[in-house]
Formats: structure tokens, sequence, C-alpha cells
């Protein structure tokens, strides 16, 4: 055993064993404690002086208890870099995992809601048209939900001035600049007499109206009372100027122009009684020039010292006109015509909790809410929520007028039918000396109006996300809420102004479409874009050329081409999703590039002319 254990060994063992051995003799006599071992291992050293049988084992043990001190060292030098390690690693796999599983919550959130409105799509023929969803592009709408689910977390989907026109900023508002305009003449004592209106349509046809009557009464030289508005069968709103606008800031403000009464004398009551002087819009042709108001109007109003209107809507061209006349009527849309205060403090409540934090306030905020907008700027360093409004121009009048089909089969043109002979027996005339023309063809030409499903496509090709807030203006959507389920599946943020306000901040407007309807006018205005799916819309126009005049190149607004759109969307069973984004990209900033009024357009649409902004 002596000779053995002596380092003078000719045949030592073999390593393996050696370490075989040393591990045995350090579990039996440890107990697997690493820590006793060592106090153990400095008791073996002290034997080991005694006698050689000890040599070998010590000589072993001396070596691991040499490199476990070693490690140990290296260990505390290391133990916080290695601790930090371990953190960071940890992190990141749990913010991985984090990332992972919202991205397929959120994504098997929409699927689960597209397949589901696919499935309810299948039975088209049941009674109530409510519970049944219409499904037009199954494919896009799968397509677009896959497409939301992927930009989660992309860091710069949707932005916001992708959109915007870079030279909109050159052009100012200056319509309300008399010097740069001769003003217009008129004497109160030897004018040709007084000018009454009465106002058909709804909120936005009225507003037209009345800046046209303004046009009109300078143009002929006449004193203008305060506009009345008709009450309709469709808007069935008995609202009068003093409900819906500022009376005696309107009167005031245009005062230099044109003398404005709230009421017709009363030695000319009795005329106006009898229609001696009633001139209604069939006889006043569209878009009429200032010679068919001089050679059929003028007459009337100095025979009988006053003429009424009635009916008045769209019957004042936009060219030719005097550069003044047409600078007035601008002056009147953009400057005169301020919503009533309380119209004004609910606008304001609604953007408020649109955007949750306060802003500083635009020039357009300014325009839209005057001192009913907070005066102080945002306090702390959360920026105000941006969120996109939509009109939707779906109700059911404009879906019958259309003559389109929208994909729900015989139950909807049965409905369709019957409103029109209730509500356009004219059209259905006008319809029998005619040539028809296929609801195929109708799409063709851009003439339908964009369905929800057709909208929530447009948004998701553009690249908003599904996290977008969206102000839906506009009253009941044909369809209900089967149509609306494509977009709010997609777009679930979606806001109105009955969801913002309580019941309480509503009940003054109950009833009153035409004030409700301002309510919308200014929730689209104020927004961070504003996205149309009808051009035709008085309220989208009015509000696209209200963003122009004030938004100083920041507050873009959204135009489909709805030919263009019918075209891609003719596609949809095969075009792939990235070539859907590209070509509705193009179509919309292709809409975008008018840059000054064309002649003959709309000045209350495209006020970038002359008569009313300034270019710099």
């Amino acid at each position: 055993m002596g000779k053995q254990g002596s380092p003078r060994s000719p045949r030592p063992e073999p390593a393996d064993k050696q370490e075989k051995t040393g591990r045995r003799s350090l579990d039996s006599s440890t107990g697997n404690d690493l820590f006793i071992g060592r106090r153990i291992f400095g008791s073996e050293v002290i034997k080991a002086h005694h006698g050689s049988k000890y040599d070998q084992s010590y000589g072993s043990r001396n070596k691991f208890s040499y490199s476990w001190k070693k490690q140990q060292s290296w260990l505390h030098r290391n133990f916080k870099s290695i601790l930090l390690m371990i953190s960071v690693t940890s992190f990141i796999f749990f913010m991985d995992s984090i990332m992972v599983s919202i991205f397929h919550s959120d994504r098997s959130t929409v699927v689960q809601d597209i397949s589901r409105l696919s499935n309810v799509t299948l039975h088209k023929n049941g009674s109530s048209q409510d519970a049944l969803p219409v499904q037009m592009y199954s494919r896009l709408l799968n397509l677009a939900s896959n497409s939301l689910a992927k930009n989660v977390f992309k860091p710069n989907a949707p932005n916001f001035r992708e959109v915007r026109s870079s030279k909109s900023s050159q052009w100012k508002p200056c319509a309300d600049n008399n010097k740069t305009a001769v003003a217009l003449e008129r004497s109160n004592e030897m004018n040709n007499g007084y000018i009454m209106v009465s106002a058909n349509g709804g909120l936005n046809q009225q507003r037209v109206a009345i800046c046209n009557a303004v046009a009109v009464a300078a143009l002929l030289n006449a004193s203008l009372v305060l506009p009345r508005f008709l009450h309709s069968n469709v808007w069935k709103d008995p609202s009068q100027f003093g409900d819906i606008y500022h009376e005696e800031r309107f009167i005031d403000y245009l005062k230099d122009e044109v003398h404005i009464v709230k009421d017709l004398p009363q030695h000319l009551k009795s005329t106006d009684k009898k229609n001696l002087s009633l001139v209604t819009d069939a006889e006043l042709v569209k878009e009429a020039k200032p010679v068919d108001y001089t050679e059929h109007v003028l007459p009337l109003l100095k025979k009988y010292g006053m003429v009424h209107l009635f009916g008045y809507g769209n019957r004042l061209g936009f060219d030719p006109l005097p550069f003044d006349v047409q600078r007035l009527r601008c002056k009147c849309n953009f400057h005169a015509l301020k919503f009533a205060p309380k119209i004004q403090e609910a606008g304001s409540l609604l953007v408020k909790r649109i955007r949750i934090f306060e802003t500083k306030r635009s020039r357009l905020d300014e325009a839209l809410l005057g001192e009913s907008m907070a005066k102080d700027s945002a306090t702390g360093d959360q920026e105000p929520l941006k969120y996109l409004a939509l009109h939707l121009r779906f109700e059911e009048d404009m879906v019958a007028y259309s003559l389109c089909d929208f994909g729900g089969g015989e139950t909807e043109r049965k409905e369709l039918q019957a409103y029109r002979e209730d509500h356009f027996p004219l059209l259905l005339k006008r319809l029998e000396k005619s040539k028809s023309i296929s609801p195929e063809e109708l799409r063709k030409r851009g003439k339908c109006p964009l369905t929800p499903e057709e909208a929530t496509l447009v948004l998701a090709g553009l690249g908003f996300k599904r996290g977008t807030y969206i102000y839906l203006a506009g009253s009941q959507i044909y369809g209900g809420s089967s149509r609306m389920l494509p977009l709010t599946t997609l777009y679930p943020n979606l806001v109105t102004k009955e969801t913002l306000l309580t019941p309480q901040e509503l009940a003054p407007f109950k009833n009153f479409s035409s004030q409700l309807a301002a309510l919308d006018f200014i929730a689209c205005a104020a927004s961070d874009v504003f996205a149309m799916t009808d051009s035709g819309s008085q309220l989208s126009s009015l509000v696209s050329g209200f963003r122009t005049y004030y938004g100083n190149g920041q507050a873009p607004t959204l135009r489909p081409n709805k030919k263009r759109l019918a075209a891609i969307l003719s596609d949809g069973e095969t075009i792939k999703w990235k070539s859907f984004e590209n070509r509705v990209r193009k179509m919309v900033e292709e809409g975008n590039k008018v840059s000054v009024r064309p002649y003959g357009r709309s000045i209350y649409r495209q006020p970038k002319c002359p008569e009313c902004m300034c270019k710099f």
C-alpha cells in the first residue's frame, strides 16, 4: 500500500480510475456538501504529514481543492456580470413571449370574427336584415384582417401626413380681407327691395343656399331677410336659422356688404302672402348665371319691392361671377356663418373626448368652436389622441336613389323599390322614359355609394391600423349593424356622437337632424384625417373645403375615386394584398393633387382661388 501510494511508483493507476476513486472518496466523506468537503480536505492535509500512505490521496484532493478555490474566486469576481447576463436574457425571452402571444391573440381574434362573418353571410335569405350580414369581398376582407394583424407592432403605420399635399401651405385664408377687393357699394335708402329665401334640404344644402342668397342680394343691390328653412319630409327638422347659427354675428359680420334684417317689413307682408313675387326653384335653372337673375328676378323685385325665392338651393353658378360677389360667398361660408353657442359647446365636448388630452388650439379649431374651445395648451407630456373621421354616406335614401345593387339579394331589391315608390316617384317616372342601366354598369361608372365593407378595405389598404380611432358621421346606415360588421370587426375603436355624449347632453338636439348634423360637421372638420365615401355629398364637400381653407396643409382629406375603386375591387378574387395597397394608395394620392379651383367648380369645396385665398 505504501509503495502504491509513493510518487516513485513505476506503474501509476489510470487517470480515470483515480478520478473515480477521488469522487467516491469525496462523496462518501462529505455527503455531497462541497463546503463540508473543503473542511475535510484541510484535515487530511494534516494527516498526510504523518504517513506516506496518505501522499497520493492528499495530492489528488489538494489539486481538486486548488481547482475549486480558483473557480470560486472567478465566480466571486464575475458574479454581477453573470447575474446581469441571466437577467437580460430572461427579460428578452419574457418580452418575446408576450409579443408573440399578443400577436397571435390579435390575429386569432380578427380571423375568428371574419370567419364568423363569413359563416353568417351564408344565411342571406332570412327575414331580418339586421341579422343577415352581406359580404361582397370575402377574400379581400381576410387579406385585410391578416395585414392588420401583422401590422400591430409596426411603428410607422399609419402615417397621418402621407396623403398631405406639400403645396397646400402656400395658400392662406383671406376672404375676410376687404383690402384685397373693392367693397360692394350699396345704399340702404335706394336699394331695389327685399329678398326672402326659404331654403330646402338639410343642414348643408341650407348652408349653400344662405351664402348663395347673400351673393344674389349683393348682385341685385337688395336687402336680405334672414333666410328661413323649410320643413322637409325627409329631414323632419323644424329648426330655423337662430337654432343652428349665431344670428347677430352673421348680420354684423356682413353689414358692410349686404343689409340683412330679421324680418320682412310689415307693409310688404301682404304681398308675400299673395305670392305675387314668388319664384320657385323650378323657375330658376340649376347653376344659374347672374344674367338669369337680372332678367327674371330683378324686374319682380323692383315691381313689388320684394321677391321670395321659395325652395331655394343650388341655384347660383360659380363661373362667370364678379370677383367681389364670389369673394362674398367665401366670406359668408368661412367667416360669417358660426354655429350657435349650444352647438359649439357640444361640438367642443365631442372633440375633447375623442382627443382625450387637451391640445393647443389651431385656427381650424377656433373657426369651428370659437370661445367654447379650451384656451389652455396641453398639460404634461401626453399628446392628444389622433383620430380619423369617416362620413359613411350609406343611408337608405342614398342607397335607394343610386339604383345600385349591394349584394342583399331579392330582399334588398324589394325594400329599395318600396322606398323609391314612397319617396322618389319622380325618379321612377323618369326611369320609365329613359333607357335603364344595369347595376353592374352603374358600379363600373363609379355611380354607387361605397358600402361599409368597401370603406373598410380602403382604410386597410391605406395602412390604417386596427387600433385607429374612427369617428363615424352620418345617420342610420342602411342594413344596420350587419352592414357595419366588417368595419366594426377590423376597426373596433369606432365612436359616434351618441357614444361620446351622454343622453342628457344629446337631449337638446334630439329630433333636430340639422343640429345633429352640425355636430358631425364639427367632429369631421376638426379630425386629423377626414375620409369621405361620396364626393357628391354636401357635408363631405363643405367639410373638405373648410379643412382646405383653415387647415394650412395639415388637414388631409381622403377622396376615393369610386370608378377606379370599382376596377380595383373587380379583381378581388385574384389580386395580391400588396398590389391592392399600392393601387388604393395611388388612387387616393392622385385625388388630392388639385391645387387651384378649376373653372365652374364649387368654391365651398375647393376654395383655393384668388377670390377666397391668397397665395404666398
